[in-house]
Order: structure tokens, then C-alpha cells, then sequence
């Protein structure tokens, strides 16, 4: 067998487990923003429309 203790090998796994954590957190989150953003986005067109109407009423 190798002269590489065991517990090497389960703190380098550990440490990519950590690393695809941490992208997959990443990538969650910017989604979230993504949705949020479109969100705010359709209110605020909305907002502007009902504006623009309100003008063309008067």
C-alpha cells in the first residue's frame, strides 16, 4: 500500500465536496436573483402603463 494515510485522501474529498457546494449555492442564488429582478421588472412596466393611461385619459 501507499505511504498516503487514509485520512489525506477523506480531507481532499471533503474539499471538493466543499468546492461543488459551494458552486451549486452560487448558482442557486444568482437564480433567485435572476427571478427577483424579472419580477420587480413586470411591476414596474405595469406601474408605467397605468401611468401612461392615466394621461391619455385626462
Amino acid at each position: 500500500m501507499s505511504s498516503i494515510p487514509i485520512w489525506v485522501f477523506a480531507v481532499i474529498l471533503l474539499i471538493l465536496f466543499s468546492g461543488y457546494m459551494a458552486v451549486r449555492a452560487f448558482l442557486a442564488e444568482r437564480k433567485l436573483d435572476r427571478q427577483f429582478i424579472e419580477r420587480e421588472g413586470k411591476i414596474y412596466m405595469e406601474r408605467i402603463q397605468k401611468e401612461r393611461l392615466k394621461k391619455r385619459e385626462q
